[in-house]
């Protein structure tokens, strides 16, 4: 199977969808945004005509109230593939969710969760921050920190469950790269600059194209309730700008700020897997080149 990746705005699903329409193949969502119903606009999610024909799997099968579970994604996205094949066609998996990629593509178990253990976690994030979690985590799981950012609440949170629920290190639930299918992975390349420029340009059509009340929507759905929808690019800066909290120009700049240190996390994931084969994201012969690396 094929799969194609690297950061956000780098033209990911168009190369996708060329891939399988030379290859007679279909497509299998891996970015964990673009698994909510209706957010469409802030997840750059294909249209059904941009899609070209190619069947699209994974796309808008989750409430934006459901708590993204990468375990469920694993066995849905593993039904969707072994589909595929029973059809005599081609997988080709797409996005920028390194965790989700993995899960598909290596041997990855992922620990249970307790609900009481996590609302527990949850609500000691709320009244103590990010911060101050991350030191407890630095303390139990030194190189589980290391890989995870003081700020990103959730995923401390996740790291501190699972070590207290396994009573191991959370870094040992992610092993060696180890695949489960014989597969070929496409990354896309871009220059810091010019990804910057892009992911500019890229929210700016966004707030053109109506993200606003696209958001407005979804808040009428439970998005602010949304445990992760909630906190997706673009929609969490609106979310605040609706309530008040900034300026809709203060929440556009904040959401490229946050965009381009995101797409930065996503590069330095998917460069430490030495399986990706890099490719210019611009190369005039992109979908050739990434055939010949098939070929190879």
């Amino acid at each position: 199977m094929i799969a194609v990746v690297g950061p956000t705005a780098v033209g990911k699903s168009d190369l996708a969808v060329e891939l399988a329409r030379r290859l007679d193949g279909e497509v299998v969502n891996a970015d964990s945004m673009q698994l909510y119903r209706g957010m469409d606009i802030g997840t750059a999610k294909l249209t059904p005509a941009e899609r070209r024909g190619v069947p699209h799997h994974l796309l808008d099968i989750w409430e934006v109230t459901q708590p993204a579970n990468v375990a469920d994604y694993q066995r849905l996205a593993r039904s969707a593939i072994e589909g595929i094949w029973s059809r005599g066609r081609v997988p080709v998996l797409v996005g920028g969710s390194g965790l989700y990629v993995r899960a598909v593509l290596d041997d990855l178990e992922f620990p249970g969760t307790d609900e009481t253990v996590r609302a527990r976690l949850e609500a000691e994030l709320a009244a103590a921050g990010p911060v101050a979690l991350h030191a407890r985590l630095r303390e139990r799981d030194p190189v589980a920190a290391a890989a995870i950012l003081p700020s990103n609440g959730r995923r401390v949170v996740r790291a501190l469950e699972v070590i207290e629920l396994s009573g191991g290190p959370f870094a040992a639930t992610l092993p060696e790269h180890r695949y489960v299918y014989d597969a070929v992975q496409i990354g896309l390349a871009v220059p810091r600059p010019e990804l910057d420029e892009r992911i500019t340009a890229r929210v700016e059509r966004m707030w053109a194209a109506g993200l606003v009340d696209e958001v407005r929507a979804l808040e009428a759905q439970g998005l602010r309730d949304g445990r992760t929808a909630a906190r997706a690019l673009g929609y969490a800066q609106v979310l605040r700008a609706l309530a008040g909290e900034w300026t809709q120009e203060e929440a556009k700049e904040q959401t490229i700020r946050a965009t381009r240190r995101f797409a930065r996390r996503q590069e330095a994931w998917f460069r430490r897997d030495t399986r990706v084969r890099w490719l210019p994201y611009d190369a005039p012969d992109l979908p050739a080149r990434a055939e010949e690396l098939l070929a190879g």
